[in-house]
């Protein structure tokens, strides 16, 4: 017989367990306001920070799971509690991802531990790609980084979107255009000290859901840093770029480029997150749906609403498997042929929309109110569909890679 198995081990037993108690004890007291606030949960974050949970060490270990699956029940178990403060948790980690793909060691080393701060002095990061004419076309992107190699530093100028704490963040990630003739083949990933000069927030917005994370611009105007905040080196870079350059010259596709490396990286987990949406507004169906009484009988007993949540139960496990299998294969170090980690993210997504809208009819007009928590989740879920990669983008990502034809 194999070793093939989809049994939690005890620590990670353990850990989901331990999450799922400060979701359901922290989180989910606070969820209302802070959605009604509009701004950063501190007070919860700052009770992550207190027993570990936000934290470089927590994060390391799951990333460094074995098994992979040791980010997805984070994601999951969070979300479950609450997706607005869950991104404000977990937010910090996009730009930590976006070091790890593209850092070296000592960078890694020198800006992750920055990013999350400690116990008594608690810190955010922010990873800025998006920008006004460039969210699903890459190619597009403006920001430009310059270097000056007099003083061994590069200069940056433009603005960025959509950006998950950003402008308030201790740390900034920054993808930006180094070799305009290459297209979406010419950008690199920098890091932004704390209090840089020229570096600061644009427009806060206020959105349909996930109220609780900050998300705004950030401006860059005429940004100084040191050369060796380019991240992976100048060397490498230059190797990157001239390798783009032959295989253009050659008619053949180019290397990956920084902002793809880190979303490749982050989609399995952004899927874990809807999973965690989907899975908590199924459970408040599913209660309700025993509880509440109509012509005499639980709601549940009739066909069209008990059909309607052993489809929403099938779907969440679904998804959660397809996530997992990215997980694992990303832990693994196999490759993505059929493009399973958009895959996980496309069907996740797609899950957490349905699943909450149908949680919504199942509660009728209480669904519809900020009584109970459905309307919310359904609201946070409809981002899923949209950052990190379109549900359109994972669908051409996925027909491109089955098919190896350059689809348009």
């Amino acid at each position: 017989m194999g070793d093939f198995t989809l049994e939690l081990n005890d620590d990670q037993t353990a850990v989901r367990d331990w999450i799922h108690g400060f979701a359901a004890d922290v989180m989910r007291p606070a969820a209302a306001e802070w959605d009604d606030r509009e701004e950063t949960p501190w007070p919860v974050i700052q009770e992550a920070a207190k027993i570990g949970l936000y934290s470089l060490d927590f994060y390391a270990q799951q990333y460094f799971d074995p098994t992979g699956l040791g980010i997805p029940l984070t994601m999951e178990e969070l979300f479950w509690g609450d997706a607005g403060i869950g991104l404000s948790i977990v937010g910090t980690a996009l730009a930590a991802v976006g070091v790890l793909a593209n850092g070296t060691e000592e960078q890694i080393g020198t800006w992750i531990p920055q990013m999350y701060g400690d116990v008594n002095d608690v810190k955010l990061a922010s990873f800025c790609s998006s920008e006004p004419d460039a969210g699903s076309d890459v190619s597009a992107m403006r920001t430009r980084a310059v270097y000056d190699q007099a003083k061994d530093e590069w200069v940056l100028n433009g603005t960025k979107t959509w950006a998950t704490n950003g402008g308030i963040a201790n740390v900034h990630v920054v993808v930006a255009v180094v070799d305009p003739e290459l297209g979406a083949r010419g950008h690199a990933s920098f890091v932004i000290p704390p209090n840089t000069p020229g570096l600061s927030q644009g427009q806060k917005f206020k959105k349909h859901g996930i109220r609780a994370s900050h998300t705004a611009e950030v401006v860059l105007e005429d940004v100084r840093i040191p050369g060796s905040c380019l991240l992976g080196g100048k060397e490498k870079l230059d190797d990157r770029l001239a390798r783009s350059r032959e295989r253009a010259k050659a008619g053949r596709g180019s290397v990956k480029n920084a902002a793809m490396a880190t979303f490749e990286a982050s989609r399995p987990a952004v899927g874990a997150q809807a999973v965690g949406i989907a899975r908590a507004a199924y459970e408040v169906a599913l209660d309700y749906a025993k509880t509440r009484v109509q012509f005499g009988r639980p709601i549940i007993d009739n066909q069209g609403i008990a059909f309607q949540l052993a489809d929403m139960r099938t779907q969440i496990d679904a998804a959660r498997l397809l996530v997992w299998r990215a997980s694992w294969m990303a832990s693994a170090g196999k490759p993505f042929t059929s493009a399973e980690g958009s895959m996980s993210k496309l069907y996740a997504g797609e899950t957490a929309k349905k699943v909450t809208a149908q949680a919504m009819q199942i509660l009728g007009g209480n669904g519809f109110t900020r009584e109970y928590p459905v309307e919310r989740m359904h609201r946070d879920s409809a981002i899923y569909s949209i950052f990190e990669g379109t549900a359109e983008i994972q669908r051409l990502v996925i027909a491109r890679t089955i098919s190896g034809l350059p689809i348009r």
